[in-house]
Protein backbone atom coordinates (compact mmCIF):
# COMPACT_ATOMS: atom_id res chain seq x y z
CA UNK A 1 0.00 0.00 0.00
CA UNK A 2 1.34 3.43 -0.97
CA UNK A 3 0.72 6.20 1.54
CA UNK A 4 1.18 9.90 0.91
CA UNK A 5 1.55 13.07 2.93
CA UNK A 6 3.32 11.42 5.85
CA UNK A 7 4.11 14.02 8.49
CA UNK A 8 7.00 13.12 10.80
CA UNK A 9 8.63 15.07 13.63
CA UNK A 10 12.03 14.27 15.09
CA UNK A 11 14.07 14.79 18.24
CA UNK A 12 17.38 13.62 19.65
CA UNK A 13 20.27 12.56 17.45
CA UNK A 14 20.23 12.66 13.68
CA UNK A 15 19.08 9.28 12.43
CA UNK A 16 22.15 8.81 10.23
CA UNK A 17 24.44 9.29 13.25
CA UNK A 18 22.34 7.57 15.90
CA UNK A 19 23.21 4.48 17.92
CA UNK A 20 19.54 3.48 17.77
CA UNK A 21 16.16 4.93 16.87
CA UNK A 22 12.74 5.00 18.51
CA UNK A 23 9.62 5.16 16.35
CA UNK A 24 7.12 6.82 18.69
CA UNK A 25 3.42 6.33 17.89
CA UNK A 26 0.91 8.66 19.53
CA UNK A 27 -2.54 7.83 20.84
CA UNK A 28 -6.03 8.73 19.65
CA UNK A 29 -6.64 12.44 19.43
CA UNK A 30 -3.01 13.20 20.29
CA UNK A 31 -0.05 14.39 18.26
CA UNK A 32 3.45 13.43 17.20
CA UNK A 33 4.78 16.56 18.91
CA UNK A 34 3.14 15.52 22.15
CA UNK A 35 4.63 12.05 21.88
CA UNK A 36 8.09 13.57 21.46
CA UNK A 37 7.61 15.12 24.89
CA UNK A 38 8.66 11.71 26.18
CA UNK A 39 11.98 11.96 24.36
CA UNK A 40 13.21 14.46 26.93
CA UNK A 41 12.17 12.06 29.68
CA UNK A 42 14.33 9.30 28.23
CA UNK A 43 17.37 11.61 27.99
CA UNK A 44 19.67 9.01 26.45
CA UNK A 45 22.43 10.40 24.19
CA UNK A 46 22.82 8.93 20.72
CA UNK A 47 19.16 8.02 20.26
CA UNK A 48 17.05 9.34 17.37
CA UNK A 49 13.34 9.78 18.09
CA UNK A 50 10.99 9.76 15.10
CA UNK A 51 7.25 10.30 15.51
CA UNK A 52 4.72 10.03 12.67
CA UNK A 53 1.48 11.99 12.79
CA UNK A 54 -1.88 10.36 12.10
CA UNK A 55 -3.77 12.32 9.39
CA UNK A 56 -6.81 12.97 11.60
CA UNK A 57 -4.99 12.64 14.95
CA UNK A 58 -6.29 9.05 15.14
CA UNK A 59 -4.87 6.00 13.41
CA UNK A 60 -8.22 4.26 12.92
CA UNK A 61 -11.80 5.30 13.73
CA UNK A 62 -13.20 2.67 16.07
CA UNK A 63 -12.04 0.82 19.17
CA UNK A 64 -9.09 -1.53 18.75
CA UNK A 65 -11.50 -4.24 19.91
CA UNK A 66 -13.89 -3.67 16.98
CA UNK A 67 -14.08 -6.12 14.06
CA UNK A 68 -11.01 -5.55 11.89
CA UNK A 69 -13.10 -4.69 8.83
CA UNK A 70 -14.71 -1.76 10.66
CA UNK A 71 -11.33 -0.06 11.02
CA UNK A 72 -10.37 -0.50 7.38
CA UNK A 73 -8.92 0.96 5.27
CA UNK A 74 -7.55 3.22 8.03
CA UNK A 75 -5.84 0.38 9.91
CA UNK A 76 -3.95 -0.86 6.86
CA UNK A 77 -2.98 2.72 6.01
CA UNK A 78 -1.74 3.26 9.57
CA UNK A 79 0.38 0.11 9.43
CA UNK A 80 1.74 1.26 6.07
CA UNK A 81 2.66 4.63 7.56
CA UNK A 82 4.61 2.98 10.34
CA UNK A 83 6.33 0.76 7.78
CA UNK A 84 7.23 3.81 5.68
CA UNK A 85 8.89 5.45 8.69
CA UNK A 86 10.75 2.26 9.62
CA UNK A 87 11.96 1.81 6.04
CA UNK A 88 13.21 5.39 5.97
CA UNK A 89 15.11 4.94 9.25
CA UNK A 90 16.72 1.76 7.91
CA UNK A 91 17.68 3.55 4.70
CA UNK A 92 19.49 6.14 6.83
CA UNK A 93 21.63 3.44 8.40
CA UNK A 94 19.84 2.18 11.52
CA UNK A 95 19.10 -1.56 11.25
CA UNK A 96 15.83 -3.00 12.52
CA UNK A 97 17.59 -4.66 15.44
CA UNK A 98 18.34 -1.13 16.68
CA UNK A 99 14.85 0.27 16.12
CA UNK A 100 12.44 0.40 19.06
CA UNK A 101 8.72 0.52 18.24
CA UNK A 102 7.05 2.47 21.03
CA UNK A 103 3.47 3.58 21.46
CA UNK A 104 0.92 4.77 23.97
CA UNK A 105 -2.77 3.85 23.94
CA UNK A 106 -3.93 3.58 20.31
CA UNK A 107 -0.28 3.96 19.35
CA UNK A 108 0.64 1.06 21.61
CA UNK A 109 -1.96 -1.11 19.87
CA UNK A 110 -0.53 -0.12 16.50
CA UNK A 111 3.07 -0.77 17.60
CA UNK A 112 2.19 -4.26 18.85
CA UNK A 113 0.18 -5.12 15.76
CA UNK A 114 2.91 -3.87 13.41
CA UNK A 115 5.59 -5.83 15.28
CA UNK A 116 3.48 -9.00 15.27
CA UNK A 117 2.72 -8.71 11.55
CA UNK A 118 6.39 -8.01 10.83
CA UNK A 119 7.94 -10.39 13.31
CA UNK A 120 11.75 -10.21 13.20
CA UNK A 121 14.48 -9.06 15.52
CA UNK A 122 13.72 -5.48 16.56
CA UNK A 123 15.56 -3.31 19.02
CA UNK A 124 12.48 -3.46 21.18
CA UNK A 125 8.70 -3.13 21.31
CA UNK A 126 7.17 -0.95 24.01
CA UNK A 127 3.40 -0.87 24.46
CA UNK A 128 2.14 1.46 27.18
CA UNK A 129 -1.59 0.89 27.75
CA UNK A 130 -2.38 -1.14 24.65
CA UNK A 131 -2.94 -4.57 23.15
CA UNK A 132 -3.08 -6.43 19.86
CA UNK A 133 -5.85 -5.24 17.55
CA UNK A 134 -9.11 -7.06 16.85
CA UNK A 135 -12.10 -8.49 18.73
CA UNK A 136 -11.91 -11.45 21.09
CA UNK A 137 -11.23 -14.62 19.13
CA UNK A 138 -9.17 -12.90 16.42
CA UNK A 139 -6.75 -15.49 14.95
CA UNK A 140 -3.19 -14.71 16.00
CA UNK A 141 -1.43 -16.81 13.38
CA UNK A 142 1.35 -14.33 12.70
CA UNK A 143 4.35 -15.49 10.68
CA UNK A 144 8.01 -14.96 11.48
CA UNK A 145 9.91 -14.74 14.75
CA UNK A 146 10.75 -11.84 17.06
CA UNK A 147 14.00 -13.69 17.75
CA UNK A 148 14.46 -12.52 21.33
CA UNK A 149 13.26 -8.93 20.81
CA UNK A 150 12.70 -7.22 24.18
CA UNK A 151 8.96 -6.58 24.48
CA UNK A 152 7.49 -4.48 27.29
CA UNK A 153 3.78 -4.16 28.03
CA UNK A 154 2.64 -1.86 30.81
CA UNK A 155 -0.98 -1.20 31.71
CA UNK A 156 -3.35 -0.52 34.57
CA UNK A 157 -5.51 -3.27 35.99
CA UNK A 158 -8.52 -0.93 35.72
CA UNK A 159 -7.90 0.81 32.39
CA UNK A 160 -11.30 1.76 30.95
CA UNK A 161 -9.99 1.46 27.38
CA UNK A 162 -7.77 -1.64 27.58
CA UNK A 163 -9.24 -4.86 29.01
CA UNK A 164 -6.73 -6.62 31.22
CA UNK A 165 -7.32 -9.95 29.48
CA UNK A 166 -6.20 -8.38 26.18
CA UNK A 167 -2.92 -7.29 27.78
CA UNK A 168 -2.36 -10.84 29.02
CA UNK A 169 -3.26 -12.30 25.62
CA UNK A 170 -0.96 -9.88 23.81
CA UNK A 171 1.93 -10.73 26.11
CA UNK A 172 1.36 -14.45 25.47
CA UNK A 173 1.21 -13.96 21.70
CA UNK A 174 4.39 -11.90 21.62
CA UNK A 175 6.13 -14.51 23.77
CA UNK A 176 5.06 -17.32 21.43
CA UNK A 177 6.45 -15.26 18.55
CA UNK A 178 9.83 -15.38 20.26
CA UNK A 179 9.77 -12.08 22.11
CA UNK A 180 11.51 -11.63 25.45
CA UNK A 181 8.40 -10.29 27.14
CA UNK A 182 8.13 -8.21 30.30
CA UNK A 183 4.60 -7.41 31.47
CA UNK A 184 3.81 -4.97 34.26
CA UNK A 185 0.30 -4.40 35.57
CA UNK A 186 0.04 -1.26 37.71
CA UNK A 187 -2.81 -1.37 40.28
CA UNK A 188 -5.22 1.54 39.95
CA UNK A 189 -2.99 3.45 37.53
CA UNK A 190 -5.59 4.62 35.04
CA UNK A 191 -4.90 5.37 31.37
CA UNK A 192 -1.53 7.12 31.56
CA UNK A 193 2.25 6.64 31.60
CA UNK A 194 4.13 6.25 34.88
CA UNK A 195 7.75 6.76 35.91
CA UNK A 196 8.47 3.03 36.06
CA UNK A 197 7.63 2.68 32.36
CA UNK A 198 9.88 5.61 31.45
CA UNK A 199 12.70 4.08 33.49
CA UNK A 200 12.34 0.77 31.67
CA UNK A 201 12.55 2.52 28.30
CA UNK A 202 15.63 4.40 29.49
CA UNK A 203 17.26 1.12 30.48
CA UNK A 204 16.51 -0.38 27.07
CA UNK A 205 17.89 2.61 25.18
CA UNK A 206 21.03 2.78 27.30
CA UNK A 207 21.82 -0.78 26.26
CA UNK A 208 22.32 0.40 22.68
CA UNK A 209 24.71 3.16 23.67
CA UNK A 210 26.64 0.72 25.84
CA UNK A 211 26.94 -1.76 22.97
CA UNK A 212 28.57 0.69 20.54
Amino acid sequence: MIVEDISVVRAGSEVARADAAVVMIHGRGASAEGMLGLAGEFAVPGIACVAPQAPTSSWYPYSFLAPLAQNEPALSEALARVDHVVTDVVAQGVPRERIVLLGFSQGACLALEYAARNAQRWGGVVAMSGGLIGPDGTPRNYAGSLDGTPVFLGCSDVDSHIPLNRVHESADVMSKLGGNVTKRIYPGMGHTIVADEVARVQQLLRSFAAAV
